[in-house]
């Protein structure tokens, strides 16, 4: 069993179809169900559903509130290394690009954690780029070893391993996987992945359902906005999620919805997602699954991740660095362009003054 079975129950249908035919009737009668299935989660995705977004919105507030009370989870990554084997055209790690490739040392990876920790946060976020020669899993687990001494919770963002692998990893101390599909459309997922083992859709696809059968706390996943049509996108990032969540009830099952931002290399987006097309997405996906949690990260601006906070967003990041130690050097490139700097410090200021609780440890 996999989530390819639901991508392939789609195949043939007709989305842009489906879209003519939604009326606001339907819109309306899918925001006043209890729970949603897949199509009315479509119908909340639809251009005809930008004319009821303050009602979904509403609603995605009252049901963050009922499930997730006014806390707002804060984490900040850390990448280890950029070293990369992949051709992904839209990454500044991309391996055609020319910067400087480097990995921590374990002198490095406590210095930075030494300045991330004085922050006060307990949850971290551990990112490389896909190098199983330079980054293997030995190098990941030595890292997550130190990190161990000053976070409560540290979660990956490295390339997909199996299953045996995220066990090894789980043994050593991580407890959160996030991967991202980065499209589900399969056909341009090969256009964007000219080289590398990231090429392999169904490797990738199933890597989150490995995390959980191997008994992952926390399962991340979502699509990168702007690489294809970004309703289909959300929608299938939606269905992914649901099927996790179903199929391994005990895994905290999250989604984020980041948007492509400037990177080395240049990349375009082909698809121009607004800040309006993120609202719709992250509101009807708080009907959609009311308990999931919601990641929003410093690919967007301070003003919206501000006006997002009550909008069915659960977690978002802090101090950011997208640079390989980013924190104790300033010479690193960075995998892409943040575009809100604000400290720890100054997130959790305008948390309080929303009147939301920023919250640094949530379990253990």
């Amino acid at each position: 069993m996999s989530f390819f079975e639901t991508i392939e129950q789609y195949q043939n249908f007709d989305i842009g179809a489906f879209f003519d035919r939604v009326t606001e009737a339907d819109v309306r009668r899918a925001i006043s169900q209890d729970r949603l299935e897949p199509l009315d989660y479509l119908t909340l995705l639809s251009p005809q559903a930008e004319a009821c977004i303050e009602e979904i919105a509403q609603k995605a507030h009252r049901l963050t509130l009922q499930h997730f009370g006014r806390a707002m989870l804060l984490f900040t990554p850390i990448y280890v290394a950029n070293h990369c084997v992949n051709q992904c055209l839209y990454c500044g790690f991309n391996a055609n690009n020319e910067l400087r490739r480097t990995r921590l040392n374990l002198e490095e990876i406590n210095a930075e954690a030494e300045i991330i920790a004085a922050s006060g946060l307990k949850h971290i976020l551990l990112l490389t780029g896909e190098d199983r020669l330079h980054t293997p899993v030995s190098y990941i687990k030595e890292c997550v070893e130190a990190l161990k001494r000053y976070f409560t919770s540290i979660s990956i963002e490295v390339y997909p391993l199996t299953e045996a692998e995220y066990r090894e990893l789980i043994a050593a101390g991580v407890d959160g996987l996030t991967i991202y599909q980065e499209t589900y459309n399969q056909d341009n997922y090969a256009y964007l992945h000219p080289a590398g083992p990231k090429r392999d859709y169904r490797f990738r696809l199933d890597a989150p359902e490995r995390g959980c059968k191997a008994s992952m706390r926390a399962v991340n996943i979502g699509a990168l906005l702007g690489l294809a049509e970004w309703r289909r996108e959300a929608f299938f990032a939606g269905l992914h999620a649901d099927y996790l969540q179903r199929n391994y009830p005990d895994v905290e099952i999250s989604i984020s919805p980041p948007r492509i931002r400037p990177q080395l290399g240049g990349f375009q987006p082909p698809v121009n997602v607004s800040d309006k097309n993120l609202v719709q997405y992250v509101t009807a996906f708080r009907l959609f699954m009311p308990r999931s949690g919601v990641t929003l990260s410093t690919r967007e601006t301070a003003q919206l991740r501000d006006n997002m906070t009550r909008l069915g967003v659960t977690k978002m990041s802090g101090g950011v660095s997208a640079a390989v130690g980013g924190r104790s050097h300033t010479d690193e490139t960075s995998q892409f362009e943040i575009a809100d700097e604000r400290s720890v410090a100054e997130m959790a200021n305008m948390l309080y003054e929303q009147g939301y609780q920023p919250v640094y440890k949530d379990w253990g």
